[in-house]
């Protein structure tokens, strides 16, 4: 124990770096309590602009502060790089991976979710999600790699399986992505190649339901997939892939099959729970949904285990509306600070009403001057929606030096429409040939199942 920590204060031991963590540990900076922070990176990371990193426009120490430079001044906190193996809820201990067991007092849990393939995990290596920095960078490798081997296929058609690219998933993370790739091919690659001409890249957003943004109202959703078809994306809705291979993707519309050869395809479709959600349900009984999240009582703990807290993606709050919370970093922000707070009001022998999520609106991207934000009593796009989701996401970095960087990075690729951190980097790409299939090859079946919708 270091010396700023005193003895026989509560321990509170926070699992994940992430905005439910990062957030409980810094409302807790004057609290009399113990706090240990436990990571298996060394950095917090901005996820919201994570797409960025993986389409070239800002690079990963912009979206990323240290955890130990953040809590620097919090005296009353220490940081520990590792991973957690288990959890012994009967003795209150942590375990860990290279570290002797952790005791706590309260527990706060808020390791959030991985990429899920709906039972196919076989297609991870062949479309990659984008949860982490090492995802970013492996699409923006796969993106700026595609470019760079069609400019040497002489090949038509297969020059143009270089030159598709399929985004699987229609929620914020697939349009953002989307929109992007069509930026980088229309006009921030424009004139750099000259074999190739850029502006033929085909981008296809695919979709399960009727329509893009699900959770946004049906109005924004028109007006996003409008944005998008703009930029040069094609947007196709009510399409199940039911098979990843080859460099293939395989579709259903109705009852037709169609095959899409593509060499750069991404993930958006699904998250799943981490294993932390497995383990406390295997250890205290409580009850997980269908994606692995822990149901939490109405103050985030577990039921039976008021010590327990769960919060962030991995948390499923069913306490609030007809569905659950989101998984999104506004909710776990206000999650934290809840919590903290009522950590606060228990070593005063108080209690704490409980979690109400205030809802400020949501907000997407699709582009340049180009965003859908909805604010409850307000909903609009355009370019003062994208100009609120450029204050916003400005606001939140946590670092002041992370906000100047981002701030005069985007002002200078607004106006030069440039991306400067488009460097190809890691395992050189094998630039072997695709096999083909007509763009639109399609058989009528009937009766089958798509695997996940």
């Amino acid at each position: 124990m270091t010396k700023n920590l005193e003895k026989n204060q509560p321990k509170v031991v926070i699992l994940g770096g992430g905005f439910g963590g990062l957030y409980t540990v810094q409302d807790l900076k004057n609290t009399p309590v113990e706090v240990t922070l436990i990571d298996k990176r060394n950095f917090h990371l901005f996820q919201p602009l994570l797409y960025q990193v993986a389409t070239g426009v800002l690079s990963p120490a912009d979206i990323s502060s240290p955890l130990r430079l953040v809590l620097r001044q919090h005296k009353n906190t220490k940081v520990l790089l590792d991973e957690v193996t288990d959890i012994d809820p009967q003795t209150k201990q942590v375990l860990l991976k290279g570290h002797e067991p952790i005791p706590y007092d309260i527990l706060v849990v808020a390791t959030g979710v991985s990429h899920h393939y709906f039972g196919n995990d076989q297609w991870s290596d062949l479309a990659p999600g984008l949860k982490t920095i090492e995802d970013a960078l492996e699409i923006r490798r796969r993106i700026f790699m595609a470019f760079e081997a069609a400019e040497k296929e002489s090949d038509r058609v297969k020059r143009q399986t270089w030159l598709t690219f399929v985004v699987i998933g229609g929620g914020p993370t697939g349009v953002e992505l989307a929109g992007a790739i069509a930026e980088i091919a229309h006009s921030a690659m424009q004139g750099d190649f000259r074999s190739i001409d850029t502006s033929e890249a085909k981008i296809l957003l695919i979709e399960g339901l009727d329509r893009i943004l699900p959770p946004y109202p049906p109005e924004l959703s028109a007006k996003a997939e409008k944005d998008l078809t703009e930029l040069g994306v094609t947007v196709q809705t009510q399409t199940m892939v039911t098979d990843i291979n080859d460099h293939i993707v395989t579709v259903r519309q109705g009852e037709q099959l169609k095959q899409i050869a593509s060499r750069t395809i991404l993930w958006a479709a699904g998250v799943k729970a981490s294993t932390m959600g497995r383990i406390l349900a295997d250890h205290t009984g409580v009850e997980l949904d269908r994606a692995g999240r822990v149901i939490v009582e109405p103050d985030l703990s577990i039921r039976g285990y008021p010590d327990i807290f769960v919060i962030g993606d991995l948390a499923n709050f069913p306490h609030q509306g007809e569905r659950p919370l989101p998984g999104v970093a506004p909710v776990a922000m206000q999650e934290g600070d809840y919590v903290a707070k009522l950590i606060q009001k228990r070593l005063k022998g108080e209690n704490l009403a409980p979690f109400f999520y205030k809802d400020f609106g949501s907000l997407a991207v699709i582009g340049q001057n180009k965003a859908v934000v909805n604010l409850g009593f307000a909903k609009f796009s355009g370019f003062l929606a994208w100009i609120l989701w450029v204050w916003a996401h400005i606001y939140y970095l946590i670092e002041f030096d992370n906000k100047l960087v981002v701030m005069l990075q985007w002002g200078w690729n607004y106006f030069t429409l440039g991306r400067g951190a488009r460097l190809v980097t890691g395992e050189g790409q094998r630039i072997s040939e695709p096999q083909i299939v007509p763009e639109a090859k399609e058989k009528v079946t009937s009766g089958s199942q798509s695997k996940f919708r």
